[in-house]
Formats: C-alpha cells, sequence, structure tokens
C-alpha cells in the first residue's frame, strides 16, 4: 500500500462530492484492483448448485446477509461480485465485518472496492463498516478515500481514523485530523482522548498534549481512568514525569494499568528510585502487579547496580507465576545483563522453554555491552540456526558488536539484511551502521548511509563526527559539526567529538568557541566534557587555560590528572609533573596505567633514572598495577637516551613478555641518539618484523646511518622505502587565524598570501645568514638526492608559522600543528625565528609538542644537536 502523504490534503466536513476526486482517476494500485488471473477462481459448478439460487424471485441482499451470518465469506464475495444489481447496505455492512473478524484482508479489498466503483458517496453506517475494517487491515490510504466520501461522520468515524493514523506512525497527520473534529463541531468521547493523547507521547508534543489535557477537563473526562491513564503516559513520554505524577496522586480510582503507567513513567525519565518506591507502595496498598509491571521494575532494578533487590524482584516473580513467560524472562536477562551478570543471564537464556526474537537480542546486546562483542556474534549466528528472524534492535546490537571487533564482512551482510527487511529506515539500525563503518576505516561508506537517511538525530551527527576523528578526517568533522547546529541541537557526546577534531588539528579558538557554547548550554559539567575541555588546552599548548579549567572541575577523576600530567610532560616539565604527581596521590586519586606511562616519559625526557626505576618498580609493590608494554618501553626509553644501551638490550631480554616494536623502537633511538650502529641494526631487524610498514622506523635508521656517515646503506634503506611506497606521505602544517584553520602543504603554492610568506622567510633567511646561523643543508654525497629531511618533513611548519606571523597580532603566540616530525633545519630555524620576532611558537608535530621561546625549545634540542 502507498503510503499517505507527510500532510494529507485532509478534506472539510460536508465537502461537496464534485469535488472529491474521482476514484478511476488514481492508480489502480491504490483502489487494490485485483487482475483477473490474482482473484480467487470461481466456483465450481457443484458449488454453484450448491449456494443459494440467484434467481430473479430471491433477494441478493437477503442472501447475501443470510451467508454472512453463517461465515460463509468465499460465497458472500461470489455472490457480491455476479449480481448484477449491488445489494443494501446492511448487507455490505454484514459483509465488512465478516472480513474484518477473517481479517480476510483480500476479500475485504475486493469488496471494498465493488462498493467505491457502485456508490457516489457512504452513508455513515457503511462508510463506519469500511473504514473499522480498512483501518483494522492497516490501509490507511484506503480508509481515507472512504472518509472523504461519506458526507456525514459521527465521533465514531473521526475515532477510528484518529486512532488509525496514530497507529500507523503517521502521528502527526493524526494530531492533525483530531483539529479538524473539533472544527467540524464533532464532541470527543472517552475513546477519543486515549488516541489522541498516544499521539501527543509519540511525537512528543508536549504543547499539543496540554491542549488536549484542557479538552479532556472542558469535556467532562476528568473522572475517566482510561483517559487519566493516556494522559499519565503522554506526560511521561514527554518527559515531564512532574505532571504526569499530580494526574496519579489526583484520581480517585486507579486500575493496575493506572500503576504501571506512573512507574514507567518514572523510569522512562531516568527516575528508577522513585519508581521503585512507588512499586512498593502498590505492595503495600495490596494492589496485585501484573506481567507488565514485574517486567517494567525487572529490567529498571538492573539500572540501580543493586544486586541485592534485583535478585528479590526474580524471586518475587517466580512466586506470582510469572518464572516461565517469556516476556518475563526477557526482562530478566536484559536486568542480569545491566548489572554485568551475564552468567546468570546465559542461565535464564538457556532454562527457556521458548524463545522470541527478543530474547536472542537481550542476549547479543548484554554481550556487546558488557565488552564481550565476539560472544554477541556468535549468539547472533546461532540465531540465524535457530531461524528466528532478527528485528530492528537486533541488527543494531549485532552491528555495534562488528564495531569493535572491526568485523567488517560481517557488518556489511548485515548492511544487506537491513536492506531487504527495510529496517534502513529505522534511525537505531542506520546509526549503528555509521559506527560501524566509521570505526572499521570506511568513512565514506559511512557518509553515503548518512547520505540517504530519511531522519537525522544527535546521535547520527555525534557519529558521523566522531568517526572523521577516527579516521583523522577533523577538518571535516568540524564542518559537520557546524553544519548540525543548524537543525539538531549537539549534546556532550557531540562536543567531546568536536573538541577532539579541534585538539587535533590545533584550532584553539574553534576550541574556545565550542567552550563557550558548552557553557551556554549550562553541560560543562557533563560526563567528560571537563576532560575534553583541558585535552583541547594542553594540546594546544595553552598550558594556562588548561590548569584554570582543570581546577574549576570539581569531579576530577584520575583522566583529568593524566591529562594535565602528559600536558606537564609534553612541554618539557618533568619535575612539575613529578610535583603534580605526588599531589595527585595526598588526594587520594589512585593513578592507574596511564599515569605511569606519562611519569615515566617525564623521567625519559629529564634524563632523570633513578626516579624511573622507582616509579616503575613502585607500580606493582605499591599499586598493584602490571607493567605493560608502554611502561617498558618508557624504560627502554629512559635507559637509551642516557646511553645505557647495553643495559637497555639486557632490560629487553629479560622482559617477562615479548617487545613489541616500540619498545625496540625505543632502543634504536637510543642508538640514533648516540651512534651505536651495531647495536641500531639490530634492534632494527626486530622492528621491521614487527612493523614492516611503519615509515617512522625506516626514519629513525635513516638517521642514525646518516649521522655516522654510512651513505651507502642509507641509501638501500631509502630504495627499500620507495619500494614499500613509504616515502611519498605530504607534510602538512596547521594554523589558526581568526577562527579559520589554514593548510600548508609541502611546496605549496596555492595559498593566495604565498608571496607576503615567501618574502617574510627569505627575510628570515638573510639574517640568518648574517650571524652565521644559515638552515641546516642535507649532508648528502649524492647532489641530486633529495634528504630525508625534504622527505620526512617536508619544511611544511615553516609557511604555516610565516603565515601566523603576518596575520597576528605582534607579541601572541603563533600555534601550529604538524603531521610529520620537524627535521634539524625547522627546528634550528623556528628557534631562531622566536628570538628575532619575540614571540612564542608552538608547533605540535607527530613526535612531540615543541615550545620556542627567545630562541629555545621546551623539547631541549634532545635529537636535534
Amino acid at each position: 500500500m502507498p503510503p499517505p502523504p507527510a500532510k494529507p490534503a485532509l478534506n472539510p466536513p460536508l465537502l461537496p462530492l464534485a469535488s472529491l476526486p474521482s476514484p478511476r482517476a488514481l492508480p489502480p494500485a491504490r483502489l487494490h484492483r485485483l487482475s483477473p488471473e490474482k482473484r480467487p477462481r470461481r466456483l465450481s459448478s457443484a458449488a454453484v448448485s450448491a449456494a443459494p439460487s440467484t434467481s430473479s424471485s430471491a433477494d441478493p441482499s437477503a442472501e447475501l446477509r443470510t451467508l454472512c451470518s453463517h461465515g460463509q465469506l468465499a460465497q458472500a464475495l461470489w455472490l457480491l461480485e455476479s449480481s448484477a444489481e449491488p445489494p443494501d447496505e446492511d448487507a455490505y455492512v454484514a459483509l465488512f465485518r465478516l472480513c474484518e473478524w477473517r481479517r480476510a484482508v483480500e476479500p475485504g479489498l475486493r469488496a471494498c472496492a465493488h462498493a467505491d466503483d457502485r456508490h457516489a458517496w457512504f452513508g455513515l453506517r457503511l462508510g463506519n463498516a469500511m473504514l473499522s475494517m480498512l483501518i483494522r487491515f492497516g490501509e490507511t490510504w484506503h480508509a481515507w478515500r472512504v472518509f472523504a466520501k461519506m458526507p456525514e461522520r459521527d465521533v465514531f468515524s473521526w475515532n477510528v481514523m484518529v486512532g488509525g493514523y496514530g497507529k500507523a506512525g503517521l502521528l502527526e497527520e493524526a494530531l492533525d485530523l483530531y483539529h479538524r473534529m473539533m472544527w467540524a463541531g464533532v464532541r470527543p468521547d472517552v475513546y477519543t482522548f486515549p488516541c489522541v493523547l498516544r499521539s501527543c507521547g509519540g511525537v512528543p508534543d508536549w504543547e499539543m498534549g496540554r491542549e488536549v489535557h484542557a479538552h479532556v477537563i472542558r469535556f467532562g473526562f476528568g473522572g475517566e481512568v482510561d483517559v487519566l491513564n493516556a494522559l499519565m503516559t503522554m506526560y511521561a513520554k514527554c518527559g515531564d514525569a512532574l505532571a504526569a505524577r499530580k494526574v496519579f496522586d489526583g484520581m480517585t480510582v486507579m486500575d493496575c494499568i493506572s500503576w504501571n503507567a506512573m512507574i514507567a513513567g518514572h523510569f522512562e525519565n531516568g527516575e528508577c528510585n522513585t519508581g521503585l518506591e512507588l512499586f512498593l507502595t502498590m505492595l503495600e496498598d495490596e494492589v496485585q502487579p501484573n506481567l507488565m509491571t514485574i517486567t517494567s521494575v525487572t529490567v529498571a532494578s538492573g539500572l540501580l547496580s543493586d544486586i541485592c533487590f534485583a535478585k528479590e524482584m526474580h524471586g518475587l516473580a517466580v512466586k506470582r507465576g510469572f518464572a516461565t513467560d517469556v516476556a518475563f524472562c526477557n526482562s530478566l536477562i536484559q536486568m542480569y545483563a545491566s548489572l554485568g551478570m551475564m552468567g546468570q543471564a546465559r542461565t535464564v537464556f538457556s532454562r527457556m522453554d521458548a524463545r522470541d526474537a527478543m530474547s536472542w537480542t537481550a542476549m547479543i546486546s548484554g554481550y556487546e555491552k558488557n565488552g564481550f562483542p565476539d560472544r554477541a556474534l556468535e549468539v547472533y549466528a546461532l540465531m540465524g540456526v535457530n531461524n528466528v528472524s532478527p528485528d530492528d534492535i537486533t541488527i543494531a546490537s549485532a552491528l555495534a558488536a562488528c564495531a569493535c571487533l572491526g568485523r567488517l564482512d560481517v557488518g556489511v551482510k548485515l548492511h544487506e539484511l537491513a536492506e531487504s527487511k527495510g529496517f534502513m529506515s529505522y534511525i537505531v539500525v542506520a546509526n549503528a551502521l555509521l559506527e560501524m563503518y566509521a570505526k572499521s576505516k570506511h568513512i565514506d561508506k559511512a557518509i553515503e548511509v548518512f547520505k540517504y537517511m530519511p531522519e537525522k538525530d544527535v546521535v547520527s551527527w555525534s557519529s558521523m563526527i566522531a568517526g572523521f576523528c577516527f579516521n583523522h578526517r577533523n577538518f571535516e568533522a568540524l564542518y559537520y559539526f557546524r553544519h548540525m547546529l543548524v537543525d539538531v541541537k549537539p549534546n556532550s557526546v557531540t562536543f567531546i567529538a568536536a573538541l577532539a577534531a579541534c585538539a587535533a588539528t590545533g584550532a584553539l579558538r574553534s576550541g574556545k568557541e565550542i567552550h563557550a557554547h558548552v557553557l551556554r548550554c549550562g553541560i560543562e559539567s557533563e560526563g567528560y566534557l571537563p576532560n575534553a575541555l583541558i585535552d583541547l588546552y594542553v594540546k594546544c599548548g595553552q598550558t594556562g587555560y588548561a590548569w584554570a579549567q582543570f581546577c574549576t572541575h570539581g569531579a576530577k577523576d584520575v583522566v583529568s590528572w593524566n591529562i594535565m600530567l602528559g600536558g606537564f610532560v609534553a612541554h618539557g616539565h618533568g619535575d612539575t609533573a613529578l610535583s603534580f604527581f605526588n599531589q595527585m596521590v595526598k588526594t587520594g586519586e589512585c593513578p592507574d596505567e596511564v599515569t605511569f606511562v606519562a611519569l615515566l616519559c617525564a623521567c625519559s625526557r629529564g634524563g632523570m633514572v633513578k626516579e624511573g626505576w622507582e616509579l616503575f618498580h613502585s607500580m606493582a609493590e605499591k599499586y598493584s598495577i602490571l607493567p605493560n608494554l608502554k611502561h617498558y618501553a618508557c624504560m627502554v626509553d629512559l635507559l637509551s637516551r642516557v646511553g645505557r644501551l647495553t643495559e637497555a638490550y639486557n632490560f629487553i631480554s629479560e622482559m617477562p613478555i615479548t617487545p613489541d616494536a616500540a619498545v625496540w623502537g625505543a632502543l634504536l633511538n637510543g642508538c640514533r641518539i648516540h651512534r651505536n650502529v651495531e647495536l641500531g641494526e639490530l634492534a632494527a631487524k626486530y622492528v621491521f618484523e614487527l612493523e614492516p610498514n611503519d615509515a617512522g622506523y625506516y626514519v629513525l635508521l635513516c638517521d642514525l646511518y646518516a649521522d655516522a656517515g654510512r651513505w651507502d646503506k642509507l641509501s638501500r634503506v631509502r630504495k627499500t622505502m620507495r619500494d614499500k611506497g613509504l616515502d611519498h606521505d605530504s607534510g602538512c602544517s596547521w594554523v589558526e587565524v581568526k577562527g579559520v584553520v589554514h593548510a600548508f602543504l609541502t611546496d605549496d603554492e596555492s595559498h593566495p598570501q604565498i608571496r607576503e610568506i615567501n618574502t617574510v622567510l627569505e627575510g628570515i633567511y638573510e639574517r640568518m645568514k648574517a650571524s652565521d646561523c644559515g638552515p641546516v643543508e642535507s649532508h648528502s654525497p649524492e647532489d641530486k638526492e633529495v634528504s630525508k629531511d625534504d622527505i620526512f618533513c617536508g619544511h611544511s611548519e615553516r609557511l604555516a608559522v610565516a603565515f601566523g606571523l603576518i596575520s597576528t597580532a605582534p607579541g601572541t603566540p603563533v600555534s601550529v600543528t604538524k603531521n610529520q616530525y620537524t627535521c634539524q633545519s625547522c627546528h634550528r630555524i623556528l628557534k631562531m625565528i622566536s628570538n628575532i620576532v619575540r614571540r612564542d611558537i608552538i608547533v605540535r608535530d607527530s613526535k612531540e609538542l615543541h615550545h620556542f621561546k627567545d630562541g629555545s625549545c621546551t623539547c631541549g634540542d634532545e635529537g636535534y644537536s
């Protein structure tokens, strides 16, 4: 059935028949005409002879009524279509009621088409019978055509249409019909308001719900239990639990549905404790809970993390006789999954005599949310073996598991299944697909899904913004964020993703604008947002702002302390980081693995071997933290940087876990610093066995050979890199000026101010040459060979810094972000620039953060001497 238009041009009551569209002017599909070959075969001659006679002396209408009263639908339909004259209204009504009772859709539509051909308009009784049948079949389009051909309509006619449109999901159209009903002067009854209020809650439309509430009081239905139950549900769906509770408390007569509606209303609005208190009051008042009550409370009890109460609910349900009910068992699985007790959930699932799609979905979702995505996909596979058809929630849960595991193969199959079942219009499925494709590094496929989504909510936009960040496409993340603000209000998750994009690109001004937006929304303390703001300022080199944000953050957690620790380390303040750690411990905050990675990095960069060993040993002895590969890599880096290469190698040999590329890479870097070619080659051998396509390690080996003057070996490494395609990654640097991020590629000549930029750089080079501090040139003996600095650095940060100098006020810092490492030549030039122009220059490259000030750098020139 073609769906009705989003905003149907509803006919006003008593519309002249001449203005109605001709049935024959509509497409045949909309009248459900059946071609002769698709119609049921005519009765055989024996059947015809057995059927009542249709001679002229008999009354076809009376015979049709008789057949309908005996439930003989096939004979009645044959008689209808074979009679020369149409039957009377009573016969039609009897036939439509029989079709509705039998749920006989095709015969009902054939009878409807027959009546439509032979009636220019429908009487009230006939029209209502047709409306009731068609709405029961879900045929809202055909029902609307019948409704339009009814000159007279009573409250039943309107109720059927309002309720039918609401059940079909056409909620706004249902409310529009209710308004037209009121304009037509039709007085609503007790059956009208529950239908209308359900639509208000479904939209949700709180203002319309308040208006309908006024109508309830105006027309004297304020004491009807069914109407008041619908009012409570409407307010709860609209997020106004207080108004719902006022309705509940004002009721003089309540039934079990009233209690269920109010309890569920509290749960839906996050008031689990209040809902459970009301449930206990229900038991004290000796109101017997039904299956819906027990199911609702069981699911909610899992959200309270109170295992004792959850088990009491399980016992209560068993005593009440609900233990074998499928719906209750499903809620029990959800409860145990919410408590992280998947073993108990699995026991309940395995003991169920019958399982529906929701049972399987609860297990899949439970495993996925509790960190067992592999088991979630195993259950999904078993679901298919048991021939259980998944629903939209099943597919969404399975897609979430695929996103965690990076199982693109299964995700693509789920995408195809969702399309075949028509689930792509379900926003929960589309959002799950966005996350799956983004985390599987197929962001372009996610863009395609996003483009064709009929509706996009805050989760859709947040998934795309976070997906772009995950795939290192941060400019597109900020582009989508700005477009989102036009139509959708962002939440804390959206802001966190947008702030991460600003931090990755060094877009400080954009980050400050987002910070201001967060303050205007009043959610600056919500979730991870305070930590995201600290991280933004740390990565943009603004430790002052970061410290201010840290101090105003009331509920600091270990992540907050770790971010600040990392900031101090990145800016070369190792001593401050150690003092900050002592302050952290004094406040009672327990450090974690990330804390010690930052501390060991501080010791490594500061050459504090003694302090590093003490921290490393204290991890297990004092804080019960087992060192992982990152901690071992930091220790190797610490020993290697101070020249204890043999000790570092022995440390690796004695590791209780197998070293990874990062561990050997730390040793390789130490060999580069101290020009130990033999040990460096050994470290490189292990590195390339583990990470054969990581260009960074090849760069370290090239540096080692270049510093040792081993040009022949350097050439071989360069050739290997070219063969692997590892030396063509263009250098790119970003600088933010007046809220706009400008990107500069290696040898970029496309910027509109490139002449001014080059002029500034040439002037700086001349001043450096005059002071005998010219740029460091390549030491390669091959004149035609491009230097490794040109390949692995690209010098793009020089362009970005020069543009920042000419585009900002004197004295203001220039902050640049780069996707590659900063070479020795650029490092030396930037130090000189900071001294010449007397401005702070902050460059965050792929390795570390450099803060140039008055001719010096916070990195201490380590690796650049």
